[in-house]
C-alpha cells in the first residue's frame, strides 16, 4: 500500500544513495570561492559584499608591474592587482578598524600566477610587503599563490605569510607543508558529471577519498572546473568540499544564505496510525465528512513531511489520490479565498473573494446548505477563523481583508462549533456576546475547550503560533473534540479542519517552518482516519487550496528524517494538488478534477 503512494513521489525526489546527506547549515558564503573574480562586472566588490572567503584574481607580472587578467593579450594599464583587489582591501580595513569583514571574518586572496614565479613573485611580495598588519602573519588577509608556483623545494626561500596552492599528487615535507595554504585540483581529474542527477559511484568516492586526505593533512580544499549550479553546490556540500567555486557569486550567495532555512532535521517523530481500510473502496453510506485542508500544501510538501518523518506518514496510508485544478474564476494562480470557497460552495470565484461568486453575489457554503438535512458542522483552523479559507465556509464578503465583516458574517450562518485565532475582530464588536444570547459558548483560552458543549465558540491567538513557537496538539486536540461533540447527531456531520501554517511556512521560503507545519496536520489526518475506521460511515478528505512557495526537494535522508527543499516564488503557484480519500466513497475522488468538484462529491454523499 505505500508502495503505491511512494511511487506516485518518485518523479519529484530521489534520494542520493552516495551523497549521505546531512544537515550543512554550517555552510555560508565564508566557504564561497570566486573563481576569476577579475571577470565579474565589478571586480572584489560583487563578492565582498556577498561575504565571500575566498577571491581568485589572475595576475601577469609586465613591465615591472602586476596586471590582473585571464591572457596575456588583456593586459589593461587600469587593471592593475593594486587598483582592483589591494586598495579595495585597504579601504575596508580602514573601515572596520582592522578588519577585512565587520564580524572578523577573514578572506584568502587566491593569486594565480600566469607568468613564471621567478619574474612574479618577487613584485608581489614588494607590494605586500608595504602592509604587513593585512597580509603578514596573523593579518586578516591571507595570500594563497597558485598558478606557476616555485617547487615546494623553494617555499621555504619565500615569506611565511605567504602561501602556496598545493596539489594532491605531491608529497610535501612536513616543512613544506607548512607553506601549504590550500589543496586544489581540477574537478575533472575525478569526474566528467555534467551537474545533473547524481555523481557516479566510482567518481564520488574518489572525490571524498582526495577530500579527507586533504583534511587529515589539516588542509582546505578547492576544486575547479566544477560544473556551476544549485546541485553541483549541494553535491559540494555534502563531499566536504571546503571552498564552492563559482562564476556565479549572487546565485551562490543566495544558496548558501537560504541553507538555514532550506534544511530541516526533524527530531520528534510521530508513530502513524495502521488503517483497517473498513469500507474504503466501498460506496455504502456516509454520515459524516471530514474536509481537512493543508493551506498551501504540495506534492513536495507532502514529501518532505514524508522525509522528515523518516518515510511514513498518516496521509501515505491512503489508497485512493486524486488531483485538483486551482485556478480562480479571473487568474491562472488562486489565492486561498478563491480556493476554499471553491471547494466551500462549489463555484469558482475571483481572487480574494470569499463566499461569493464572482459577481460578488452571496453564495451559500456547505454548513449553511446541510443544516436542512439537520446534518451539523464544525469548523477548526490552525490560524486565524476570519482568514481566508474558514472565513469561506462561512461569509460573504467581496474581500478577504475585510475581516470584521466577516467575523459578523459567523452571525448569519452560525456552524455548530468555530476553533481558532481571530479572537480581536470579535471582541471589537461585542459578537460573542451576541453568540451566548444564541445559546453558545465561548471561550478565549484553549485549555477551556474540554468544558464547553456544543455549539461553541473557541478563540485563543495565543493557541496558534507556529509548531515552531510552541503551538502544541492544537489541532489534533481540536479535531477530537469536535468529534466527539458533533457525532451524536443523527443526521451526521460535517467538519473542516485546517493546517493553516504550511501555507506560512511557504510564504517565508523556510522548510523547517513547512516540514514540522506537516507533521502536525499528519497527526490529526491520523485522528481523523482513526475516527473513520471505528465508525465505518464516515469519508476523510485531505486536500490543499494551492501550493506555496514553488517548492522543489534537493536532497534528503530518508533514515535521518533530514530534507533539504529550494524554494522558486514566496507566493502561491499554479500546480494542481492532491486530493486524497478515505473511508466509504474514496473512490469518488481519484482523477483530475476542478476544485468545485470537491464540493459537489460532498454534497452528494452528504444529500439525504
Amino acid at each position: 500500500m505505500i508502495n503505491r503512494f511512494s511511487s506516485l513521489f518518485l518523479f519529484i525526489f530521489v534520494i542520493n544513495q552516495y551523497s549521505q546527506a546531512q544537515p550543512t547549515g554550517f555552510y555560508t558564503t565564508a566557504q564561497a570561492h570566486s573563481h576569476n573574480d577579475y571577470e565579474q562586472n565589478v571586480p572584489f566588490w560583487t563578492a565582498y559584499y556577498q561575504h565571500f572567503g575566498s577571491i581568485e584574481a589572475d595576475v601577469h607580472a609586465h613591465q615591472g608591474k602586476l596586471y590582473v587578467a585571464h591572457d596575456a593579450s588583456a593586459i589593461d594599464s587600469s587593471r592593475t592587482l593594486e587598483q582592483l583587489y589591494l586598495q579595495p582591501i585597504l579601504q575596508k580595513i580602514r573601515e572596520n578598524n582592522g578588519r577585512i569583514y565587520k564580524d572578523g571574518a577573514p578572506l584568502q586572496l587566491l593569486i594565480d600566477l600566469k607568468t613564471p614565479a621567478a619574474q612574479t613573485l618577487p613584485l608581489l611580495i614588494n607590494e605586500l610587503a608595504r602592509y604587513p598588519s593585512v597580509f603578514g602573519t596573523n593579518g586578516p588577509v591571507s595570500v594563497v599563490v597558485s598558478g606557476n608556483t616555485p617547487a615546494p623545494d623553494q617555499f621555504g626561500q619565500y615569506p611565511n605569510w605567504l602561501l602556496f596552492d598545493g596539489r594532491p599528487n605531491v608529497t610535501y615535507t612536513p616543512d613544506q607543508l607548512r607553506h601549504v595554504g590550500l589543496i586544489s585540483q581540477s574537478f575533472l581529474a575525478f569526474s566528467r558529471w555534467n551537474g545533473k542527477g547524481l555523481i557516479v559511484r566510482k567518481e564520488s568516492d574518489k572525490l571524498r577519498a582526495f577530500i579527507q586526505h586533504g583534511h587529515q593533512l589539516g588542509k582546505k580544499i578547492r576544486l575547479w572546473a566544477t560544473p556551476d549550479n544549485v546541485n553541483t553546490w549541494k553535491a559540494l556540500i555534502n563531499l566536504g568540499v571546503d571552498y564552492i567555486n563559482t562564476d556565479q557569486i549572487n546565485e551562490l550567495a543566495h544558496f548558501l544564505n537560504a541553507r538555514p532555512s532550506a534544511e530541516f532535521q526533524n527530531s520528534s517523530f510521530h508513530t502513524v496510525y495502521k488503517p483497517t481500510y473498513r469500507n474504503n473502496d466501498a460506496r455504502s453510506q456516509v454520515r459524516h465528512v471530514i474536509l481537512l485542508i493543508g493551506d498551501g500544501m504540495g506534492l513536495a510538501q507532502i514529501y518532505a513531511g514524508l522525509t522528515a518523518n523518516r518515510g511514513n506518514l498518516n496521509l501515505s496510508q491512503m489508497l485512493n489520490i486524486g488531483f485538483s485544478k486551482t485556478n480562480a474564476a479571473d487568474t491562472y494562480i488562486t489565492d486561498s479565498a478563491a480556493g476554499a470557497t471553491a471547494m466551500a460552495t462549489g463555484q469558482k470565484t475571483n481572487n480574494r473573494a470569499i463566499g461569493v461568486d464572482s459577481l460578488n453575489r452571496p453564495l451559500a457554503a456547505i454548513p449553511a446548505q446541510i443544516r436542512k438535512w439537520r446534518i451539523k458542522s464544525g469548523l477548526i483552523t490552525a490560524g486565524s477563523v476570519t482568514d481566508a479559507t474558514p472565513a469561506a465556509f462561512y461569509a460573504h464578503q467581496p474581500d478577504r481583508a475585510f475581516e470584521r465583516d466577516i467575523a459578523a458574517d459567523f452571525l448569519a450562518t452560525k456552524p455548530d462549533i468555530l476553533i481558532g485565532g481571530g479572537l480581536r475582530h470579535f471582541q471589537e464588536q461585542h459578537l460573542l456576546d451576541s453568540l451566548r444570547r444564541f445559546g453558545y459558548g465561548t471561550g478565549t483560552q484553549f485549555r477551556d475547550l474540554n468544558k464547553l458543549k456544543a455549539p461553541f465558540v473557541l478563540l485563543d491567538d495565543s493557541a496558534v503560533v507556529s509548531i515552531e513557537k510552541g503551538r502544541s496538539d492544537f489541532l489534533t486536540t481540536s479535531l477530537q473534540k469536535t468529534i466527539a461533540e458533533l457525532k451524536p447527531n443523527p443526521a451526521g456531520f460535517f467538519i473542516m479542519a485546517e493546517g493553516a501554517q504550511i501555507d506560512y511556512g511557504g510564504h517565508a521560503n523556510n522548510m523547517g517552518y513547512v516540514a514540522r507545519e506537516m507533521l502536525d496536520f499528519d497527526k490529526a489526518i491520523g485522528e481523523a482516519m482513526r475516527f473513520a475506521d471505528a465508525d465505518g460511515q464516515t469519508l476523510v478528505i485531505v486536500t490543499a487550496d494551492h501550493e506555496t512557495g514553488g517548492l522543489s526537494l534537493l536532497d534528503g535522508d530518508l533514515r535521518k528524517g533530514y530534507v533539504d527543499g529550494n524554494f522558486s516564488t514566496n507566493d502561491h503557484t499554479g500546480v494542481m494538488v492532491p486530493v486524497f480519500a478515505y473511508g466509504p466513497h474514496s473512490l469518488d475522488f481519484r482523477g483530475i478534477y476542478e476544485n468545485t468538484e470537491i464540493y459537489r462529491k460532498i454534497m452528494a454523499v452528504l444529500r439525504k
